[in-house]
This record gives C-alpha cells, structure tokens and sequence, in this order.
C-alpha cells in the first residue's frame, strides 16, 4: 500500500507493531463508506488496536504526552471551572496542577483551539495531555452521578416527611391542595430536572412515570429496554405528574383524557425536546416521555451498520427516478431513522423534497414537512393528495395506514415520483402481501415497488468491557450458524462496567434484510404467493434475511447472539444444518 494513501496514524501504529498492513487496508477500505468516521475508531471496532495503542500512536504523530492513569490524579476543584457543556462538547477538561501550569486532559489532539479559552477561563498556561475516552467520560458522570444522589436523597427526604406507612389517596391530594401550588414547590421542580437530566445522561430515549397502589415507578428506555429508577412516594404522584403537564403546555386540570404536549429545553449547552403523552390508569395518570436530542438524530446512510453489499444497492436505489422504496418493522426499530438518512443523501438544491409525518419528529433543513392531524381531515392520503400538486421530486410519507394512503403513493411512484414510506411488518416479504391485502392490485405493487427494506435495532456490546467467550452448540444453531463454521473465530459478549451500567451493551446498530423487486418476485406476487414462498425466491436469490445479518455481525463482536435472537424471534426462514 503506497504511503501516501495511508494516514499519519496508520504509519505510526505499524510502526509500534499495533497492527498489519492488511488490517490497516481493510479500515481504510471501510473508512470509504463511512468518511465522517477516524480510521482510529475504525480499527478499533474491528478490534484490531485497543485504545491505549492509538493514544501512544498519535501521542508520537503530534507530540504531545499522553497518560493513561489521569482517572486517578483528577482534581475536582478545577474540572468544577469549567462549564459542563464545554467538557462535553470538545471532550477536555483541566485535572491537576503542574507548577504553574494546568494539564488538560485531551482525545483529540486534532483539534486544541479550545485551550484557547481554557486558558483565558483559568487565567494560566494549560498544556495538553492525551488520555483515554472514558476519563473524561468518567469525569462527566461524577457530575452527573452528583445529581443522580441528590435525586434520589430528595425522594428519601419527600418519603420522610409521610408518616410511616400512609398512602395518600390521589384525589385527597388533589382536593386538599391547589394543583399549581403542588406543581410549582421546589423539590419538585428540582426532581423533575434531576430525572430528565439523568436520563439524558444515561442515554435513554423514553421515561416513564407509572402510578401504581402505593407508589410511582420511574423507568428508562435505555437502548431499547426498560430499566427501573426510581420509587416517588405515592403522595407526591399528583405534583410530579402536574409539574410535567405544566412545563408541556397541557391542561392540568383535566385528567380523565389522555393529553399530548411538548416540552423544550437546553441541558449541558443542547436543545433537546420532549414529546409528552399522558393516559389516565386506575391508579392516576400515566406519563410517557420521548427524548430528542436536537443535532444527534442525523446518522448519514453509511452508518446505519449496513453490510457493504446493502448498502451499495440502497445507495443506488435511492437515486431513482421514480418508484417505492418501503421500509417496515415494528415501532421502536428505526425506520424514521434510516428515511431521514436517505432523504439527507438525496437532499439537494435542484430537488423539491415534501414529507407527511405523524409526528414530525426532526425539523430538516431544505424539506417541506407536514404534519398529519387527523382532527380537521389532514389525514396521509389527504396530505399525499395535495403534495403531488406541488410538484415534488422526492415524497416520504410516514406510514401507510390504508387503502387510501397506499394507492395514492403507488400512483405517485407510477407518475414520475420517487415515495419512501413505511409499513407495519414483521418482514420484507409480507409487504407485498400486505399491501394486496389493502386492495391494491397484485400488477401495481410489482411495478411501482423498488425495494422493501426490513430491519430492527440490536444492542452493540459495550467496547470497554467486551470479552471473547465460548457459545453453546445450541445457540449457535438458533442464530442459524452451523457450529462448525465458526471454527476458532471468536464470540463476543459484554460483562458490564461503569462506562455502560454494568449491562454490558452500549449504543445500538441496524440489521437489515433487503428485498429488490426482481422478475421472479414479481411473478410470485402477481401469482398470488405468499410471503413465505417471495421469502425462499429472495433467500435463493442471495437476499441476506434479518436474521442471518444479525449472525454475521455476531461474528463480526457488534453485538450478541442473545440480542439478535431477541428482535427475530418473528423471523421463521432461519434452518441450518449442524
């Protein structure tokens, strides 16, 4: 491989011996599809260097000292300086004294303008030392994790002040005292912060406040699953619910009908919003809240986690000019996700690109989006109709619900129009079905339709405190691996540490399955084919199903065979022999 194609910590990592030459091919191969991605990251995800390596490496590229012991030397007296969004932003903080001088714990010695301001904020000499990812990580959750105590002492301190053993009945809490004057006392304001902040800050995409007889649980949606917070005593449940419905604009004095509102708000220098949904339960009013964090949804196509193969036909087909594109999968498995990637791709200035959503969930720079209320007619079919009227290119519409909204994306496709949508199944093949089954004819779905695109979220195992282990025979099987393929390639697993709570995964990654409509789909369906039959004519065919990308990124040490089994227990095309 010529030197120049190489990047400056290429050549010093294998001059350290870190890694082959080969290796050093493949990431930068790799780095082609994901060009906002560091070749460092990249070969760390495939395992190939560990952190430590790729300090030392460009420790020697931009010389500048490195440590790896800074977790144990840090001094709180001057990370309290500087403003927690700073830290967060540019991943540096100032940790001991040296002299007088201040080191700065860095990761990315690319970029230290920021000691700039750093120095005039500590009004002294700052000098740069290189440190691991987690330090700084682990300074940001010891504020954090300050929170999380006050949190939960407030919610002991709230306990103490009932008598031991009362549980208040919620509408003696209401009727004793004004519902604006519970929402607006300060150890309920501050708890609520705590707990939004303390999701935010584990990552989570949903909390939920569940009344019960004799309390009220808090859990967070982290990666997917839910995992209990805390308890609020069940005297506060009529305070916490209205401090929630005051800051989402919602009426808090109605609470025998389910509301929506939104709540906005910057946290550690970031807009996030919050979309808010309440139910009334038989034992008060049930609480959902969606996080979304403004500047973070926006993953470009190659980092979907796309196989290369998939990826390069997804690529070519969002570029058509006309057609459907669907993509289906239960709610929770990224499909918006991987729309507003496609539409970022194929968003330019010579293009009129016009969505119809339910809800809008990311304003897009350059996209006309509407949104659906049902309420006054603004149904999809009725948004789709009006859209073709103004002379769009590209057309997302956010889920085919009906017959209407089905023929009416079909006649787009069929009138010039490139449509992405979406579609409640379980796989790519019962698409189609599902859409003959609405009543759009067998001829029109294969003539209008490009590609169905299946696909779920899997859990990536945590890089920090992943450990190659031994499966079971029979697990292998499940996944649809014959054991003696694997041979001496190893299996990954988390064990949990700090970085990721001790649950062993941190982040999430897409499997896919992808559906071309090729001649022989196309004349399964207009034979009237079941899903399972146009399924075994895509799998001959070289369709890779859900299950068998979850298996190669198994392989791979992206995530676990647990997890993957986890979101395909519905995917049934999955027998090989041992």
């Amino acid at each position: 491989m010529p030197a120049e194609q190489r990047s400056g910590l290429c050549d010093r990592l294998l001059s350290l011996g870190y890694v082959e030459p080969e290796q050093v091919k493949e990431a930068l191969e790799l780095q082609k599809l994901r060009p906002s991605t560091r070749v460092g990251d990249i070969l760390l995800d495939l395992g190939y260097v560990e952190e430590d390596h790729i300090i030392e490496a460009l420790s020697e590229q931009f010389d500048i000292p490195f440590d790896l012991h800074i977790g144990e030397q840090v001094d709180s007296s001057l990370t309290t300086k500087v403003p927690i969004n700073f830290i967060r932003e540019y991943q540096m903080v100032p940790y001991r004294r040296n002299g007088d001088a201040f080191l700065v714990a860095v990761t990315d010695p690319a970029n230290l303008l920021p000691l700039d301001d750093l120095r005039l904020l500590l009004g002294g000499v700052v000098e740069p030392v290189l440190c691991r990812q987690r330090d700084i990580q682990g300074i940001i959750d010891g504020y954090f994790e300050q929170q999380s105590a006050d949190a939960a002492d407030m919610i002991e301190s709230i306990s103490m002040e009932d008598e031991e053993g009362t549980v208040h009945a919620l509408d003696t809490i209401e009727s004793e005292r004004d519902l604006l004057d519970l929402a607006n006392e300060a150890p309920i304001i501050k708890l609520i912060n705590l707990l939004i902040s303390g999701a935010v800050r584990e990552r989570a995409s949903d909390i939920h406040v569940e009344p019960f007889e004799r309390e009220v649980r808090v859990r967070y949606r982290i990666d997917g699953v839910l995992y209990e917070k805390f308890s609020v005593p069940k005297s506060q449940q009529a305070a916490v619910i209205s401090r929630v419905k005051i800051m989402a604009n919602m009426n808090i004095a109605e609470s025998r009908l389910p509301q929506d509102g939104r709540i906005k708000i910057r946290l550690s220098g970031k807009e996030i919003d919050i979309r808010v949904s309440t139910i009334p339960v038989s034992h008060g009013e049930r609480v959902v809240m969606r996080i979304l964090e403004k500047g973070t949804f926006l993953f470009s196509l190659e980092e979907l986690g796309m196989d290369k193969h998939d990826y390069n036909q997804v690529d070519k087909l969002i570029t058509s000019s006309h057609g459907i594109i669907l993509v289906t999968g239960p709610t929770g498995s990224g499909k918006s996700t991987t729309l507003y990637a496609a539409l970022q791709r194929v968003n330019s200035p010579d293009k009129n690109i016009i969505t119809v959503e339910d809800p809008i969930e990311y304003q897009m720079p350059g996209i006309g989006q509407i949104q659906v209320r049902p309420k006054i007619g603004l149904t999809f079919a009725m948004g789709l109709r009006h859209i073709l009227r103004q002379d769009p290119d590209v057309i997302l519409v956010g889920e085919i619900r009906d017959h209407e909204t089905a023929e009416m994306a079909v006649q787009a496709s069929l009138t010039g129009h490139l449509v992405f949508a979406t579609l409640h199944t379980n796989d790519s093949a019962g698409a189609i079905t599902r859409l003959i089954n609405m009543g759009i004819e067998p001829f029109l779905v294969t003539s209008s339709t490009l590609a169905i695109m299946a696909q779920r979220l899997v859990r990536r195992i945590c890089q920090q405190c992943k450990e190659a282990y031994e499966p079971e025979r029979e697990s292998l099987i499940d996944l649809g691996v014959a054991p003696d393929s694997v041979g001496d390639r190893p299996v990954y697993r988390g064990v949990g540490c700090k970085r990721c709570q001790e649950r062993g995964y941190f982040g999430r990654t897409g499997i896919f399955e992808l559906l071309t409509m090729s001649t022989r789909v196309q004349d399964l369906a207009l034979q009237g084919a079941d899903s399972n039959a146009i399924k075994r004519a895509a799998k001959e065919e070289h369709m890779r199903t859900l299950r068998e990308d979850g298996a190669s990124k198994v392989l791979q040490g992206v995530t676990t065979i647990d997890e993957v089994l986890r979101v395909t227990r519905d995917d049934s095309a999955n027998v090989v022999a041992e």
